[in-house]
């Protein structure tokens, strides 16, 4: 199954002040400037600041001091705040692996609708890390992340049933679900995909 996925995203601005001040300095090329800025709006509780240093900081290899802004985000409730803790946690980066803590972030943006974070959980729950493993509400994460378009959810959701992991055996639907990542790019879900209409073309009948 696919691991993990650490995913930097970019982040708008969504505040007036230091840290809207601080990324135009970054546009500009003042470095120096855009970080005394940011790290400003961060130190006042601004959650967009405090992400956009923790990125800062695992882009430079210093989980600890990322972990620490993560998290300050994270307890705002900023998804993909939640989704950068919980992977931390998840890989012991910065911070003592601990996939029960991991899982309580990725649950807290997946319910908000962050399809990473739905993945993450779907595979949590998949490998029975940090859970009882329970193929059921691996299927259900993976379903929702699927659905918004999460190629490796995708991919997943079609070997679940292929193998009948959690659900009835269905190669028609995993042919539908492989199709999807297939045209996303993913090369494993077209070696499946190939395998699978090989084996049984008829469940390949478009």
């Amino acid at each position: 199954m696919k691991k993990l996925l650490l995913v930097v995203l970019l982040v708008s601005s969504l505040f007036a002040g230091d840290f809207e001040k601080g990324l135009e300095a970054a546009k500009n090329g003042d470095n120096t400037t855009a970080a005394k800025l940011i790290q400003r709006a961060a130190e006042k509780g601004n959650p967009e600041a405090q992400i956009t240093l923790g990125y800062i900081y695992a882009a430079n290899g210093r989980y600890k001091e990322a972990a620490k802004w993560y998290k300050l985000a994270a307890k705002q409730g900023l998804a993909e705040a939640q989704l950068e803790i919980g992977i931390l946690y998840a890989e012991g980066k910065g911070i003592q692996q601990d996939l029960k803590e991991a899982k309580k972030w990725f649950e807290l943006a997946a319910k908000q609708g962050n399809q990473t974070a739905q993945f993450n959980l779907g595979t949590l729950y998949y490998n029975g890390q940090g859970v009882k493993q329970d193929y059921k509400e691996s299927i259900k994460w993976y379903r929702l992340a699927a659905k918004h378009g999460n190629v490796n959810a995708q991919f997943n959701l079609g070997i679940m049933y292929i193998e009948g992991l959690g659900i009835q055996k269905d190669k028609i639907k995993a042919y539908q679900w492989l199709l999807k990542a297939a045209k996303q790019g993913d090369t494993g879900a077209q070696n499946t995909l190939d395998r699978l209409c090989k084996e049984s073309p008829w469940a390949c009948q478009k």
